[in-house]
């Protein structure tokens, strides 16, 4: 067979044993050890074992389990709640105020957490059931929250971008900076979408229905209280990371340890059966990522062995696309990919293969990382995966699913136009790592 068949097979094969349900490190390593023992010459195992523990000797995945303790801290105390009823308090007079609380409220919970359906799920389970007491439509309510959780892997520190760092050794610090402007600039977008949607709303049902609620400043002021001590980690870890005191890993320690301090003094609800729930998860979560990072290295050895990376890039390539082409291409199949997979999994099978043809395009890494990262984000809330869904669905169990992806379609074709958008203007992204950090590649 020639290495583009073996590719075609390995394709095909792949997707066969994840679809299956098996483990994605254990299905990983699998085919990559069924394919370097059928394909490879007699000694092409000898390297398995050596790749696998190589790979997470790597000290920069210690950011991994130190930024997952974060947001199993945060998950579990009050943080979205308040943070809530504080925009909430703010914004109640404004059209949509409470959807623009609630998104504003999932951007700042991102901040803080780095993953996706923690977002959702802490921000809905208070949001959605006032949303809807209030008379939001149930459209609105949970394509918002559902929209506002995907922001978890774009606004750092994000779960996804460490992993992107890692498999392309690309700074992660540069990549937490890209993933700012885009993702405040999603937040305002989703915000202007809401009211635009909810002043449409209140006109076809009439002035009648304007919103009558209100709260004094001291009211307004005693909420935002709060929540300054859970910013506090975010001025922390900016100040930390780009103020040069500590390595991406370091904060991270950091990070972590001031929101288990937090989340005791703040809340004063941190006892040890608290703190071993939260080990516990964070260790169970990081040990999944863990696995698959070293699997996906291992599968990257395999299609390096067999010369399936360099015949794809070269196909590729065979084909004369423009750069705008190409991209093209590369966003049509990161969208249909995390239609079917988890992101971190369309990340680390994805990028050794889309690696050398970025390089060969010379096409800014950090930049792309975003452009990925939006293209996951929409995985998220689309189906047949679309795991925001399933969280919004548990949370809300009182609205259809049906209903819920309804809402979340015209996110989508915001996420959609945003990437068009970034394509135009890459400096949307680069511009503030190339400020702070000066100009990368």
């Amino acid at each position: 067979m020639t290495e583009l068949q073996i590719g075609a097979l390995l394709f095909v094969v792949t997707f066969a044993v994840l679809f299956s349900g098996i483990p994605i490190a254990f299905g990983l390593t699998a085919v990559s050890i069924a394919f370097l023992a059928c394909f490879g010459e007699p000694g092409a195992l000898e390297a398995v074992a050596k790749t696998f523990i190589g790979e997470l000797s790597n000290f920069a995945l210690l950011t991994l389990p130190m930024f997952v303790v974060l947001g199993a801290a945060i998950g579990m105390s009050r943080a979205g709640r308040d943070l809530y009823e504080s925009l909430h308090r703010w914004l109640c007079r404004v059209p949509g105020g409470l959807v623009i609380a609630n998104i504003v409220g999932c951007g700042l919970f991102s901040a803080m957490c780095g993953s996706s359906p923690a977002t959702a799920a802490a921000i809905g389970k208070v949001g959605i059931p006032e949303m809807l007491k209030r008379g939001v439509p149930a459209r609105l309510a949970t394509g918002a929250i559902a929209a506002g959780g995907t922001l978890g892997i774009l606004i750092p520190p994000s779960i996804t971008f460490i992993v992107y760092g890692i498999v392309t050794h690309t700074s992660i610090a540069r990549l937490f900076l890209a993933g700012v402007v885009p993702g405040l600039a999603l937040v305002v977008v989703f915000a202007v979408y809401s009211w635009l949607a909810s002043r449409a709303g209140l006109r076809r049902a009439g002035a009648g229905a304007a919103p009558q609620e209100s709260y004094t400043l001291a009211e307004k002021l005693s909420g935002l209280l709060r929540t300054l001590p859970f910013l506090a980690i975010i001025v922390a870890v900016t100040v930390f990371m780009y103020g040069g005191f500590a390595t991406p890993s370091e904060v991270a320690a950091i990070a972590a340890f001031l929101a288990l301090a937090l989340v005791a003094v703040v809340y004063r609800g941190l006892r040890l059966a608290d703190l071993w729930a939260i080990m516990r998860d964070a260790t169970r979560e990081s040990s999944m990522i863990l696995l698959i990072i070293a699997a996906a290295a291992l599968y990257a050895y395999m299609m390096s062995y067999l010369y399936v990376t360099q015949s794809v890039a070269d196909w590729m390539f065979g084909w004369q696309l423009s750069n705008w082409q190409l991209i093209l291409v590369l966003n049509l199949f990161l969208l249909l990919a995390g239609f079917f997979m988890p992101a971190v999994s369309v990340i680390l099978m994805s990028m050794p293969i889309m690696l050398p043809v970025l390089q060969q395009g010379q096409i800014d890494l950090v930049w792309f990382a975003v452009i990925l990262t939006i293209n996951l984000e929409i995985g998220l809330i689309h189906p047949p995966l679309g795991l925001n869904l399933f969280v919004i669905r548990g949370v809300a169990p009182e609205v259809p699913l049906r209903e819920v992806m309804w809402g979340t379609l015209p996110f989508v074709v915001i996420m959609v136009l945003f990437i068009v958008l970034l394509t135009v203007f890459p400096g949307i992204a680069t511009w503030l790592p190339d400020r702070l950090m000066g100009p990368g590649y």
